[in-house]
């Protein structure tokens, strides 16, 4: 275990909370309204005043998982909200990256929520310093797990309450391995190829399906059920006896999203990525392919066709079909 000596510098911080961090707005129903515009969020007790007006709140709430939204700095605002105090709860991450460990990744959150908030309300936050690791080595490389606890509250009337917590734990590290530099030339450069799947005894049967042209869907032999993504274990009998069925391919799009950005290679941009269900009765998350993204429909016809990548990967994609 490694103890270095500026790292007692780094502990001495752990346990510390940090002060008030303040919202630049009040809660409103315009960014409420926004919100779930984005999110695809329609129920009616965030955006129907007439309707929330029948509910036990009497009138229009905030969405819950807005909580961290209304504290956020802003894109090119740079400081803090007016009252906030003049400290910075990152200082532990610059102090360990001062040493060497210039990566991030965030590990886990977890977002708690004490009760609904309503219009007009003041919320901030507080920072604590929750954990700090002994030094790990992951795949990623080495380096420290910190764990910081942001407390959020309501200030009316002079009276602090609690309305949500966010755990949120980030790898601070050495890439296991450095950079390598980019060709001078883009002729040069290799072509972007699709990530591999990580396979295990468990899917292995599932992409074997797919190098084969067979959509196969993990089937318990006790109970017979379907299930996926695969598990070692059936979710519905907890039988470990398991086999796989082919499926027809065909299905219906239970849900979507058209991913804009980042715009990643050698993905197409925008990417179409449906959740299909199956006329088995399971659903699937899988790649669209001719599609108009403006014309997707939930409840649309889809069937499966596999496609071959880089000379090997072949994924299951799906593809509307008329009724």
């Amino acid at each position: 275990m490694a103890d270095y000596e500026w790292l007692s510098e780094v502990r001495s911080m752990v346990g510390r909370e940090y002060g008030r961090i303040y919202a630049w707005d009040e809660v409103n129903p315009a960014m409420v309204r926004q919100w779930c515009e984005v999110m695809g969020v329609d129920n009616p007790l965030y955006t129907d005043a007439a309707y929330a007006a029948t509910t036990e709140f009497g009138d229009i709430v905030a969405p819950p998982a807005m909580l961290q939204a209304w504290c956020l700095e802003g894109l090119h605002m740079n400081n803090y909200p007016p009252g906030s105090t003049d400290e910075n709860p990152y200082e532990v991450l610059s102090l360990i990256e001062a040493q060497g460990y210039p990566a991030v990744v965030a590990v886990n959150s977890e977002l708690s929520f004490e009760r609904y908030l309503e219009m007009g309300e003041k919320l901030y936050y507080t920072t604590l310093i929750k954990d700090l690791s002994d030094e790990k080595t992951t795949g990623l490389g080495t380096g420290f797990f910190v764990t910081q606890v942001m407390t959020f509250y309501s200030e009316q009337a002079g009276a602090d309450d609690k309305v949500g917590e966010l755990l949120f734990r980030v790898f601070k590290f050495k890439p296991a391995q450095a950079a390598k530099p980019a060709p001078a030339a883009a002729s040069e450069r290799p072509a972007a190829k699709r990530p591999l799947p990580g396979i295990s005894d468990d899917t292995r049967f599932f992409w074997e399906g797919c190098d084969a042209g067979e959509l196969r869907i993990q089937q318990c032999k006790a109970c017979n059920k379907l299930q996926h993504p695969p598990a070692p274990v059936c979710q519905h009998c907890h039988s470990f006896d398991l086999g796989y069925r082919i499926a027809k391919g065909s299905g219906e799009l239970y849900s979507f999203v058209v991913m804009h950005y980042p715009e990643v290679a050698p993905f197409d941009h925008p990417n179409p990525i449906g959740l299909i269900q199956l006329d088995e009765g399971v659903r699937l998350p899988a790649g669209l392919v001719g599609v108009d993204r403006n014309e997707l429909k939930i409840g649309q016809r889809v069937r499966v066709e596999f496609q071959t990548f880089d000379d090997q990967l072949t994924l299951p994609l799906f593809r509307p079909v008329s009724d």
